[in-house]
């Protein structure tokens, strides 16, 4: 078969658009850990709904479900200050294997909860944050192994094709969840969940192992953990990324506020919970997928700035709007931006940080982006008790424009930076 005159050029113009696959093809382990993280991805998000859904039906109080998120941050803040103590010490396979099993007991709690029928609010927080500390482990464990399993120059392509798998997962989980709650209840979405951090640790155990470089640091304690965090109070880039995600997280993402707003704003019935959750996960995969661009981008902290504010201008859209599709439009825009933030932000820090430093600065990264949301979880329940949903909502993506500016001009580190030429 012949090609047309312009066939080549439209097959170069397809491949800098569309997701680089090169890390699935070269590293057996890395796809290992992807596909692995694809499964418990998804089931972490039947555990998110579930939750919101068993305190609402519990309290009726848009506080009280706001109030996991202090549960989870403060399970995140625990795991990140024990993580950080052996991140850049150990054996990162075994690592791993060792926070599937703390995930698996958070998630153990939540469904014994769930089978007694009418659990204790405090078992659920229990739950949450023994969940929170396990990711803190988790999260950076694998962050930490991808330089050592492809190499410094895929990494914008492993990062990429991470954001496929966690937003495939936001998208399919959510939608599943709700309707899994509806028809089975939150037993089930537990179940769910449990048997996906299983699969994660089939796919760990069959991982190399992966112990320190010679050379590297083996120091444990409270020196490792002081050692990273005042690396990166000191390096203004990476703080300026870590407080413009911050922001964004704590109030653009009014996800608490779901079951409340898909019955009064939008006047569904609350199976369509699931559609609110995935629709920001819809608009992040195909920004995902259509990442080829951002590897000719430049100006890499400008770019973070204008995603940020984007994101901020969406989510007050979404919370004007009076509609469920025009809702779900503009969360869809708001992924979008969301995606284009993070791929950026992560290669900032991946160029930022030193090798013997990176497990423990993922660390941070991870108490930044999981803690974030769930501080943003207590921000909009407050908020929404004390006026209403929609002015939680509406407030919260106008502050974070604002905030994205203030970072600007306190940061002009992260407004100079640009993309580190390799070639």
């Amino acid at each position: 078969m012949k090609e047309g005159p312009g066939q080549p050029e439209r097959m170069k113009a397809r491949r800098r658009l569309t997701i680089d696959l090169t890390p699935l093809r070269v590293s057996r382990d890395f796809r290992l850990v992807w596909f692995g993280l694809l499964i418990t991805s998804a089931g972490s998000q039947f555990t998110l709904v579930a939750v919101f859904v068993q305190v609402k039906e519990l309290t009726g109080s848009a506080a009280a479900v706001g109030a996991t998120g202090l549960a989870y941050v403060a399970g995140l803040v625990a795991g990140t200050l024990a993580g950080g103590a052996v991140l850049d010490a150990w054996d990162r396979r075994r690592l791993l294997m060792f926070a599937q099993v703390g995930l698996a007991a958070g998630s153990t709690i939540l469904l014994g909860g769930a089978l007694a029928g009418e659990p204790p609010l405090w078992l659920i927080y229990a739950g949450l944050a023994v969940l929170a500390a396990a990711s803190a482990i988790d999260g950076p464990t694998r962050s930490a192994m991808a330089p050592r399993l492809l190499g410094a120059p895929l990494m914008p392509a492993a990062q990429a094709l991470n954001q496929v798998v966690w937003n495939t997962a936001a998208m399919l989980g959510p939608a599943m969840a709700g309707l899994v709650v509806a028809r089975w209840g939150v037993t089930v979405a537990y179940a769910v969940d449990l048997a996906s951090i299983a699969c994660m640790f089939v796919a760990a155990a069959m991982l190399h192992p992966m112990p320190p470089l010679a050379g590297d640091h083996r120091d444990t304690g409270l020196s490792a953990i002081r050692e990273g965090f005042s690396f990166a109070r000191r390096n203004r880039l990476i703080m300026s990324t870590f407080a413009i995600d911050l922001i964004a997280m704590i109030f653009g993402l009014p996800r608490a506020l779901f079951p409340f707003l898909i019955v009064e704003q939008f006047e569904r019935a609350p199976e369509a919970i699931g559609l609110l959750f995935a629709a920001p996960a819809v608009g992040a995969l195909l920004g995902a997928l259509t990442s080829g661009w951002t590897g000719r981008v430049r100006r890499q902290g400008l770019a973070v700035i204008l995603s940020v504010a984007g994101w901020g201008v969406a989510i007050a859209a979404f919370g004007w709007s009076g509609t469920l599709w025009f809702g779900l439009a503009t969360l869809a825009v708001a992924g979008w931006a969301d995606v284009i933030s993070a791929i950026f932000r992560v290669t900032i820090l991946q160029t930022a940080a030193p090798d013997r430093l990176r497990g423990r600065l993922f660390g941070i990264h991870i108490l930044v982006v999981a803690g974030g949301p769930r501080l943003g979880d207590v921000e909009a329940g407050v908020v929404a008790r004390l006026v209403s949903p929609t002015f939680s909502v509406v407030s919260g993506g106008i502050a974070c424009v604002i905030g994205a500016g203030l970072v600007a001009l306190a940061y002009p580190e992260l407004r100079r930076a640009r993309a580190v030429d390799t070639s």
